[in-house]
Formats: structure tokens, sequence, C-alpha cells
């Protein structure tokens, strides 16, 4: 082969390669998922439609990662500000992830005792460290009932 044959077919296989990538996008997505619903659509059920369970109040959801301050304010996580995010070796997460859990179990109501949502908190104590994960984790937790309790009574007036 020569050098030109050579040049040529490098070229058409480079042309043949970058193509894709200059290509105009498709009307459809090339994998379209679940997608959105349509604007016109309501999500949820009607705001005239009772709790499924009206024995027990109604808590709001965790806010989303494009939330305001005010709404991420009612964060679990920074109760748990002061738990280490370093993960232990032959542990399920970080006492963080698992303080988080807890305030989680506490503030949805699946549980009404501090010391019961952080009963899979380390008990041992950190050199360095004031206090254990599970002390801070039951000192958190009472923080986000009392938080409750306030955010409650100010509802009510």
């Amino acid at each position: 082969m020569n050098s030109c044959t050579k040049l040529a077919g490098v070229t058409a296989v480079l042309a043949l390669s970058a193509a894709p990538a200059f290509a105009l996008p498709s009307q459809a997505p090339s994998n379209p998922g679940k997608g959105h619903p349509p604007a016109t659509t309501p999500v949820g059920p009607p705001s005239s439609t009772p709790p499924a369970n009206p024995g027990t109040p109604h808590k709001p959801a965790t806010p989303g990662p494009k939330a305001g301050p005010p709404a991420k304010a009612k964060a679990y996580g920074r109760y748990c500000k002061d738990q280490s995010r370093k993960h232990v070796k032959g542990e399920r997460g970080t006492p963080f992830s698992k303080c988080v859990a807890a305030m989680a179990k506490l503030a949805t109501g699946s549980t009404k005792n501090p010391r019961t949502a952080c009963k899979d908190e380390s008990k041992k104590h950190v050199k360095g460290e004031e206090g254990t994960p599970f002390s801070k984790c039951v000192s958190a937790g009472a923080k986000l009932l009392k938080d409750q309790a306030t955010e409650d009574t100010a509802d009510q007036s």
C-alpha cells in the first residue's frame, strides 16, 4: 500500500467516527425512561382527599437538593453535623448516615424515643472525640423532638 491510500483510509475512518458527534439530535430521546407526566396531569391525590391514616399527623417529606434554606433547615443532617463521616471497616454505613436514619425515624414517628432510634450506633469511645456516636445521636434526637414540639405549638397558635 502506498502512503496516499493509507492516508485516504485513515481520513475516511476519522470522518466516519466523527460523524455521530456532529449529527443533529433526534426528536425522540434515545432512552425515554418513564419521563415526566404532562403539566396538565395532577400529581398525587386531590386536595379534598382525606389522609390515608387519619390517626397520624401528616409530616412533610425531606427537602430536595434544590430547596431553599428555610426548607433545608428541617433536614435531618443538621442535627448530626458533629458525627463522623468516616467509614469504619466492617461496619455498615457511617456514624453520620446512621444518625440521619435515626432522625428520620424520630421525625416520621416510627419511633418516639431517641435511645431506641439510635440503637444501631456504636457505644465505643473514639480517642480524641467527645462522647460516643450513640450519645451524640441521642442528643441530636432530643434536639429534633424539642424542635418539633416547639414547631407544633407555633403552628397551633
